[in-house]
Parts: C-alpha cells; structure tokens; sequence
C-alpha cells in the first residue's frame, strides 16, 4: 500500500485541490511546530537566522532542495519544484518581527502558509505543468528586502507571486499605500546646561523643532499620506546640552510620485529644525521605497473562492473605513509581476496588527487555523494558475493594463 502522502498524477484541478487539502491536513503538526517556533523566538529584519533555519530545515526535511543565502540577503532562501519551463509561481515567506512586540504583524503565520503551500503541492501533485518556487524574503518590516532581492533577480520570469497576511478580517487584498523611511540626525555643540548655556548649540532643540513642523503639517495633507516618527536620541544627560539628536520617520502616500512630493515637504521640516538653531543636520532616506500594491484582480478572485471553499467569509474592500491603510515590500514586486496579497482573519475583527494583542493571536489555535487555511488556498491557486491557460491569460492582461494605467497617470498628472 502506498503512503496516504502519495498521490498518483492527476491533471484534474478539483481533485488535485481535494489532495492538497488532505496533505495540509497530514502535515498540519510539523507545520504548526515550525509557526509556534518562530513565534516563540522573534528576530528582526536581516538577522532571521532562526526562522531561515527552521525553515530550511524542514524543507529539506521534505526531500527538496533549497538554496540559502539568495538574492543579496543572508537569510534568504529559495527551493524550487516541478519544471523550469511553462508557468511559474513564486510563494513567498516572510519571518522578520518587530522590535518590541514580536510578531505582532504574524509573520510566523506567513512563512507558515507558504511552507505548507509548498510541501503540499510537492507531495500531492507529481506531476506540474510548469514550476513552483518557495521564496523566503526577509526585513519586510524594515529595509524592503523584498525590493533588494528583486534587483538581484528574484523576481524574473515570474507569471505569478502570492502572499497571504494575517489581519483580523478576510480581505482579497491589503489596502495599501507606498512608504520612504528616514532618518534625521543633529549634531549641535555640547555645554553646561545651566552654567554656560550660551556655549551650546542644542541638537535636541532642533530635532523637537522639526517634529513641531512635521505635526502642523500632518494637518495639510491628504487623506491618504501619513507622516510618524520616534526620537531614537535625545541627549545623555539633562544638565548638558544635547551635541547629537537623532529620529526615525516614516513617510506614506498614495503613489510613488505623491511619495516623492511628501517627502520633500518632510525634508524641509528637518532643515527648519536646523536653520532655527544653529545645528548641523544630516538626512538620511532609506535607498528602498515601498511601493502601493499593485494587485492583480484576477488571481485575487481566485485565491477568494479557493478560501470561501474551505469556509471562509471575505469582506467586502467597499466596507473598510478609508483610513485603514497600510505598506508592504510586495507592493514592489506586485509591480514587477502579476501578485496577490490577501488577508486571513487570525484574530478578532477588534484587534489591529501591529499590536502586542496580535501577538498573542498569531500564537493562538486561530492563529494556526490562518496558517493552514493559507497553506491550503495558496496551493488551491497555484494549482489554479498552472492548470488555466485563461487565468494566466487574464492575470497577465490586467498587469498590463494596470501598468499602462500607472503611466498615464504619471504623464498626466492624475495620481498626485
């Protein structure tokens, strides 16, 4: 008798979906092992050396091949299946925390999904019509590795890329606007704060300064930027005179180019801070811009009903409030390729991500529900992107569209 694992080829995608939800099933313990691991030990962007190893190891575990150390990045990592030539999807992996609070945006969850998309579609499809490759992509919460592994080329030749995220809701995708990071540094002169004062040139000063204009100019902006930041050095001592001051910002809008024009107005808010005081400033802006999400309407359909047939109920985008936006590194490669970025409720609809709340439910038995859940409808899509030759063909005619959109507007004007 042949192992419950192995299946015999098939070209039949509803039976080919009924197998890669029985092998979600079986491997669902190893699966959740891994999660919970990461979980228990968060590790920020670029030094996800844990995570990479865990899962790295499970995926040779599997009999697969994986190459570590891809694409620029240390904790990167690719493993691919079925042929080089026909169709081929990418299944990305995202493991990086944030300082602080964890996984409170449940990147374990994430890597989960991918991971079990790709050891399921290993074991119940002998057969690919084309390729499969399981990416991890590290520092999405800080540094756009997704952005430098593109320039490395892991993007290329590309007919499609998925993703899920975890979130308190269901949604065919996030919400999303483009993001620079920034950071300010002062250097002012240190004296004694109460003896000789006149000597001094206060770096902290003008970094309170520049914070000042930047919330009068939150007020004189549009309903889709957003400008916050956090002080990272204020002095080392109240009876002297702060010589260094340093912050971090972020900066969101709508578009690239409504990005560049904000980014501008912030700038001059830091050199305000400087002109007011007397203090040396030095911006320094993040060489990777986050791009909005460019989604590809088609395949988002498809990864909605793939979920709705294991019992899950989207939300409409329509009924978000409009203030509910937020950045991701896929919106980088979502314009280089046809990509999808859908959301799982793993968590009540109350609570937000990027909260320590969140935390707690991307360890939780709903969390592990998400994980598995988006293990079964990545595969579900990918099964259906190599097996419909009219999915791919529509995919590939809204990115185009999409990106003939793009340009107009950027020749005309109409996306600022």
């Amino acid at each position: 008798m042949p192992p419950s694992s192995w299946f015999p080829p098939s070209s039949d995608p509803t039976e080919l979906k009924r197998r890669i939800i029985q092998t979600v099933d079986e491997l669902s313990e190893r699966l959740l092992r891994v999660s919970h691991q990461i979980h228990a030990d968060p590790e920020l962007a670029f030094v996800e050396h844990h995570a990479a190893a865990l899962l790295t190891a499970e995926i040779e575990a599997a009999g697969l091949s994986c190459e570590r150390g891809v694409f620029g990045l240390e904790t990167a990592f690719e493993s691919r299946i079925g042929s080089r030539s026909g169709p081929q999807v990418a299944l990305l992996a995202e493991y990086d925390a944030l300082p602080g609070i964890g996984h409170a945006c449940g990147h374990n969850l994430i890597a989960t999904s991918a991971l079990g998309a790709m050891l399921a579609l290993a074991r119940a499809v002998p057969e690919l019509p084309g390729g499969v490759r399981l990416l991890g992509t590290p520092a999405e919460e800080h540094g756009g590795g997704k952005e430098i592994m593109a320039r490395h080329g892991a993007f290329d030749g590309l007919d499609a890329a998925l993703m899920i995220h975890p979130a308190g809701v269901n949604l065919s995708t996030m919400p999303s606007i483009a993001i620079a990071e920034v950071d300010v540094l002062y250097t002012g002169r240190a004296a004694h704060a109460s003896a000789m004062p006149h000597a001094g040139i206060n770096a902290l000063d003008a970094l309170v300064l520049a914070y000042q204009g930047i919330a009068a100019l939150r007020q004189h902006i549009r309903a889709t930027e957003r400008i916050h930041g956090i002080i990272t050095d204020g002095g080392q001592a109240a009876n002297v005179v702060p010589e260094h001051s340093a912050g971090r910002f972020s900066v969101r809008a709508r578009d690239a180019r409504a990005l560049i024009a904000l980014e501008a107005r912030v700038e001059a808010c830091f050199q305000a801070g400087a002109n007011a005081t007397g203090a040396m400033v030095e911006v320094r802006w993040s060489p990777v811009r986050y791009l909005e999400l460019n989604t590809c309407r088609p395949l988002a359909a498809a990864f909605q009903r793939n979920a709705e047939a294991l019992g899950r109920s989207f939300t409409p985008l329509d009924r978000l409030p409009p203030e509910a936006l937020g950045s991701t590194d896929m919106g980088n490669v979502s314009h280089r390729v046809p990509s999808i970025h859908p959301m799982l409720a793993a968590a009540p609809r109350s609570c937000a991500i990027h909260n320590p709340e969140f935390t707690r439910w991307a360890g939780s038995e709903m969390g592990d529900q998400a994980a598995l859940d988006g293990a079964r409808a990545l595969a579900m899509t990918t099964i259906d992107i190599l097996f419909d030759a009219d999915l791919r063909e529509a995919a590939r005619q809204a990115f185009a569209q999409s990106k003939a959109d793009a340009s107009l507007a950027l020749r005309t004007g109409t996306c600022v």
